[in-house]
């Protein structure tokens, strides 16, 4: 005996409505934790607020992102975010150490899920050992990596150079042109694990069944993974990407702890740190804190666009 329709109807009505109170108590805390601060600060952008008055704060519109001077000579003289040199010079840090090393760990996590999902013995044990690098605080992963990238005692320098790859000690995070590497060494190393738990996951969904076809016929096992695996685990691995973008564009702590004060690594996050904070630029910091907001945003619906992925799940 089937439901009728108006059974079904009503089925899913409260279903909805079921689904609907489990989530509120989530909204409610992300609109209590997440969404007054950022309404806050967004408010506080348009201020002169400083951080020992904060309630005294006047409004001062668009003055903190773009404001100019007419001098009597006609020339015009600009200040605000938007030209500040060192604010694009965050920007570029950011995307630039966002786009490398979520494409470094996207690599490096198929290739490692792909070993994971195979059959042999031990794999539950390896399982759970590649995923210490992740379950290690990024403070602790920071400051380790600066010792071991250290120009004195560091042990990389030392094991480089008795295999003679450098001649030299190189001060990897002190020095300009390695820096930036030496911050995307360690995030690579730290958060790959992150990436291929999330593409396991969907590696283990895909049907054996297809590949044996796959083998019957006779088809390459490279062919099988862009024909079969890739498509297939394009969902997991687009949820994977946008994941990591996400958390990679308001990378702090690692960059505050292994390169501080560096401009070759300084990111959004961190110069709007300095001002909130260090600077007493509150309002300003606040800006800046908005814009990478904006930012963050743009970036992520870039993301979900080019990998034509569904809000709803699944695929364009």
């Amino acid at each position: 005996m089937t439901a009728s329709p108006t059974v079904r109807s009503e089925l899913l009505r409260q279903r909805s409505r079921s689904a609907r109170l489990f989530l509120l108590p989530m909204i409610l805390a992300l609109a209590v934790v997440a969404g007054w601060p950022l309404i806050r600060t967004i408010y506080f952008s348009f201020t002169d607020a400083s951080l020992t008055n904060i309630d005294a704060a006047k409004w001062v519109g668009f003055k903190n992102y773009l404001s100019w001077i007419q001098l009597k000579s006609g020339r015009t003289i600009y200040s605000g975010l938007l030209v500040d040199p060192a604010w694009w010079n965050a920007v570029w840090n950011t995307v630039r150490f966002s786009v490398i090393s979520v494409s470094l760990e996207a690599i490096f996590g198929m290739i490692i899920a792909l070993v994971l999902n195979a059959e042999f013995k031990g794999r539950g044990l390896v399982r759970a050992a590649i995923l210490i690098p992740w379950a290690i605080p990024t403070i602790v992963s920071a400051r380790m990596w600066g010792w071991m990238l250290n120009d004195q005692f560091g042990i990389l320098n030392d094991l480089f150079m008795r295999v003679g790859l450098i001649d030299h000690p190189i001060a990897w995070t002190a020095s300009s042109d390695t820096a930036m590497i030496a911050v995307l060494i360690v995030d690579v190393w730290k958060t790959t694990p992150f990436m291929a738990l999330l593409i396991l996951a969907g590696l283990q969904m895909i049907p054996g069944d297809i590949y044996e076809a796959a083998r019957i016929d006779g088809a390459h096992p490279v062919k099988q993974f862009f024909r079969i695996t890739l498509p297939l685990v394009k969902p997991a691995l687009m949820v994977a990407i946008i994941f990591r973008l996400l958390d990679a564009m308001r990378i702090f702590d690692l960059i505050y702890v292994l390169t501080p004060n560096s401009a070759q690594t300084k990111t959004m996050s961190v110069l709007a740190r300095e001002n909130l904070i260090d600077f007493d630029k509150f309002a300003y910091g606040s800006a800046q804190s908005t814009l990478l907001f904006l930012v963050i945003a743009l970036m992520t619906i870039l993301a979900i666009w080019i990998g034509r992925v569904k809000l709803d799940g699944g695929e364009r």
